[in-house]
């Protein structure tokens, strides 16, 4: 498999497909955005603004260039058509799974999460669980007529799932229905990581699939994003929880929900590069 159409890869991931096990992919799209569109080009920038980074992590101790990793590029979405954006997400990750790679896809709306866990539920059925970082509960049945929002995905996770495989951190925003359905359906942490090392041990002999949205982390830290929550977690404490799933086998993952114009600094930018290393090599570590 060659790069799709992809200019840049993003710092480190520049080995070929075959040798790689970790395989990223970006997801350009924010069609269900609800309120500040732009994560469509958040992957572009993303890989631009990598090379600030060095490839090595101090906080895990290793380097990128310590593994083979490969830099598929962006999918080339149709405009307006959500079904086939989902669709397309959907196939790359199972074919990813289908070799043996783990996908790794940096949004985008949260909403495009879903193509990638249903491909992984799919190889892993009821083995696999989800860990959630994110300000909102994303609990929605439905949001104004639509069951496809990035205002749902976690609900529509959870039907593929269902119940107590969902483990959410961080959360303080949502309807109040939302909060009243995950008492018996998901495991949520509301406004913090608290109990996260007893999830992980939890879930040592399971298949977990990470998922962060970047608005956990409080808008003084992050403020690059579509719908500003305060309230939230430290660039510090993600970055120790990042660590501590490396306890994990992740299976797939992704990073959503840059709105790189909102952000004129590119602090946010910086924040989600940073974000990526730590969380590939805690996949692979």
């Amino acid at each position: 498999m060659k790069a799709n159409k992809n200019i840049f890869n993003f710092i480190g991931f520049d080995s070929n497909y075959d040798d790689s096990k970790l395989v990223l992919f970006g997801a350009p799209f924010d069609g269900t955005t609800s309120f500040r569109p732009g994560t469509r080009f958040a992957p572009n920038i993303i890989r631009n603004d990598s090379y600030g980074l060095e490839t090595y992590s101090p906080y895990i101790n290793t380097d990128l260039e310590d593994y083979k990793l490969f830099d598929y590029g962006d999918l080339d979405f149709p405009f307006g058509n959500t079904k086939r954006v989902l669709e397309m997400i959907y196939n790359l990750s199972d074919e990813l799974y289908k070799d043996d790679k783990i996908p790794f896809m940096i949004g985008g709306e949260h909403l495009v999460s879903y193509g990638s866990i249903k491909a992984a539920y799919e190889k892993y059925h009821d083995e696999l669980h989800i860990i959630h970082f994110d300000a909102h509960a994303d609990l929605r049945d439905d949001y104004m007529g639509e069951k496809f929002s990035h205002a749902t995905v976690l609900r529509r996770a959870w039907d593929l799932v269902g119940d107590n495989k969902i483990h959410q951190f961080g959360i303080r925003s949502g309807e109040k229905e939302e909060f009243i359905w995950s008492i018996n359906h998901t495991n949520m942490t509301k406004f913090n990581l608290e109990g996260l090392n007893l999830v992980i041990e939890h879930l040592k002999d399971k298949k977990v699939y990470v998922t962060i949205d970047l608005d956990v982390l409080d808008p003084s830290i992050f403020s690059g994003t579509g719908t500003l929550e305060p309230g939230g977690i430290s660039f510090n404490e993600l970055i120790f929880a990042i660590e501590q799933l490396k306890k994990l086998n992740i299976i797939g993952a992704d990073v959503v929900e840059l709105s790189p114009h909102y952000d004129q600094s590119g602090t946010s930018t910086a924040v989600a590069c940073k974000v990526i290393r730590e969380l590939a090599l805690s996949i692979l570590n």
